[in-house]
């Protein structure tokens, strides 16, 4: 995979690594929250060329229409413990919320081309308040956001390029997300993403 690449920013966020000095948190409504640090991982293009060369990508099928399709992007999951430099953020990302996050799972967006639909993650089917991290390695991409199904679109990011979001509260129950197609895109992107088994108490 050395041929995927992306455009670095141009605009560095100067602060410490893995900081959550100055996060800001978009409340969605009462219960549902979305919380950004740009830059979160300023060496991010170090992480990103040592998963997109380790990590065991696979592609997986699903079934459309009665048919089976591959998905539009290759996707790789750790159990603990992990690899070293994800457990750095693991555990960083643990001890800031007091959560135990004990999953990652990770999507490479190898060009424009490839996407996720809307959905609202899986956890929100055995816990009332689910929590989600992702780290965006590489060139950014849009994120969508709008009310569980279906209408327009609340909020659209773009995370990359070592961003942190965190999705809280009743998100995943009320709110579904995507990451669209987008011929536009300058290159690949991995995202990080990081949930937990045990109910926040």
């Amino acid at each position: 995979m050395t041929d995927l690449a992306w455009q670095d920013s141009l605009f560095s966020v100067a602060h410490e690594r893995l900081s959550f000095e100055g996060y800001r948190r978009d409340q969605l409504d009462d219960s549902s929250w979305v919380d950004l640090i740009p830059g979160w991982v300023p060496d991010h293009a170090v992480l990103f060329a040592q998963l997109r060369d380790e990590a065991p990508w696979h592609q997986r099928t699903r079934v459309l229409w009665d048919q089976e399709v591959l998905e539009p992007r290759l996707t790789a999951g750790y159990a603990l413990p992990l690899p070293p430099a994800l457990e750095e953020l693991r555990a960083a990302v643990s001890g800031f919320y007091g959560v135990a996050f004990d999953s990652c799972w990770l999507n490479l967006y190898r060009d424009g081309d490839d996407a996720v639909a809307w959905h609202g993650d899986s956890n929100r089917k055995t816990m009332w308040r689910p929590m989600v991290v992702t780290v965006s390695l590489g060139s950014s991409r849009r994120f969508l956001v709008r009310r569980r199904g279906g209408g327009p679109v609340l909020k659209e990011y773009a995370p990359g390029q070592g961003d942190l979001m965190v999705m809280g509260g009743r998100m995943q129950h009320d709110y579904d997300h995507a990451v669209p197609r987008d011929r536009r895109a300058s290159g690949a992107r991995i995202s990080v993403t990081m949930r937990h088994t045990q109910e926040i108490s």
